[in-house]
């Protein structure tokens, strides 16, 4: 795949970035060569390797997901300037 000024010149607008016209062909060039780069990749044997999420090789600790704490709607509600039907009652903000 490569990418021509006019390619490079949506990019640079949907990025909504500026690029003068006459920086247009370096920008393409740039583009080009990163995805040469990832062409290379492409080209690497990756079968029988397992997918890794870090370097070194840990699982994440696992807990049950449960409710531990709550049930202290009335001691959070009292500390509120004004609390009505269990709910933080706030100035109206938006006409």
């Amino acid at each position: 795949m490569s990418i021509d000024e006019s390619t490079a010149r949506r990019v640079a607008k949907l990025a909504r970035i500026k690029v003068e016209d006459a920086d247009l062909p370096a920008l393409a060039g740039e583009f080009n060569a990163i995805l040469g780069f990832i062409e290379q990749l492409n080209e690497v044997d990756v079968d029988g390797v397992e997918p890794m999420t870090s370097v070194t090789p840990m699982r994440l600790k696992r807990r049950v997901d449960e409710v531990t704490d709550g049930g202290y709607q009335g001691k959070v509600l009292a500390n509120a300037p004004d609390a009505r039907e269990g709910f933080f009652a706030v100035p109206k903000v938006v006409e």
